[in-house]
């Protein structure tokens, strides 16, 4: 018998930021709605499972416009979960949050597009990540 193999390729294009913040992630979507004049809302919890059948519930929140579409995740993972890596992105796992855009928002200027999230009273430290570089990237892809 002849085997086939389907070619799972994915282009991750889509623009990646950590962000540290202390405040609850309702607030921090607050903030992101009044700064830039959107409508974060909170969808239902991402639910993942784990190579030892664990099931990890991370908190989504989401604003689809007709150009880009905004997620902010939780980095951690929601409840109390017995996993070793309870972390969304386990990589970066010293960021609370994960704010993935897909469409043409910062892209033609990230650097005033991370200053102005760090003129959020909550946030206090953002970076910018390649999600190629990312062990756990195929959690990113929806």
């Amino acid at each position: 018998m002849k085997l086939f193999y389907l070619d799972d390729d994915y282009e991750y294009d889509f623009d990646l930021y950590g962000l540290v913040s202390s405040g609850k992630e309702y607030t921090l979507a607050w903030w992101l709605n009044k700064t830039f004049a959107m409508r974060l809302i909170k969808q239902t919890d991402l639910c993942y499972t784990l190579p030892d059948r664990q099931q990890m519930l991370v908190s989504n929140y989401e604003f689809c416009s007709e150009h880009s579409t905004i997620r902010l995740l939780r980095n951690k993972a929601l409840g109390t979960i017995t996993a070793r890596k309870p972390y969304l992105l386990p990589e970066i796992k010293q960021y609370d949050y994960v704010l993935h855009i897909t469409g043409s928002l910062p892209r033609l200027y990230p650097h005033n597009f991370i200053n102005t999230l760090l003129r959020i009273p909550l946030v206090q430290y953002v970076k910018q990540f390649d999600p190629l570089a990312l062990n756990n990237k195929e959690n990113l892809i929806f």
